[in-house]
């Protein structure tokens, strides 16, 4: 996992990713950036240990982190469907484009003057799985049929 260290939502992004990996018995290791230029290195050593693939925290330079991912051929995902746009196996998270709707209505209520401390806390409600069959391609892997059913798009 490529966490971004600078960033104060590295440590629950983090201790979330390692709860549900434990909950599946799957072993998260973290690796620590604090710039962006560690990344290139930060690849090159995963290349000894080998892991399954990489989760890319969202505040990372997501592209670049793709790029690698395909250059070092292993499989990239994260919570933006940024990643999976520039090269990345898949992401799920929350769907963008609902989640500005939600806030410019905010924004509309705070200009005509509401406080905001009166307006309620939202979560998001819509979430989006998104798949790159080519990339799952270039990497010799095959996206079993269950999960590509599921999936709000598949980019082939």
């Amino acid at each position: 996992m490529l966490v971004n260290a600078p960033d104060p939502f590295s440590k629950p992004f983090l201790e979330q990713i390692r709860l549900s990996g434990a909950a599946i018995g799957t072993a998260i290791e973290p690796i620590m950036i604090h710039s962006a230029e560690e990344l290139d290195a930060a690849f090159s050593a995963m290349e000894k240990d080998r892991p399954d693939a990489v989760i890319v925290q969202p505040s990372l330079p997501v592209k670049h982190s793709a790029e690698l991912a395909l250059k070092y051929r292993l499989p990239a995902v994260s919570f933006v469907r940024a990643i999976v746009d520039a090269g990345g196996l898949m992401s799920y998270g929350v769907d963008e484009a609902d989640a500005y709707r939600r806030a410019a209505i905010i924004v509309d209520k705070v200009l005509k003057g509401a406080k905001p401390a009166d307006l309620p806390v939202q979560q998001p409600t819509t979430f989006e799985l998104v798949i790159n069959l080519k990339t799952a391609k270039a990497l010799g892997l095959t996206v079993p049929q269950s999960l590509l059913a599921r999936a709000d798009e598949v980019i082939e």
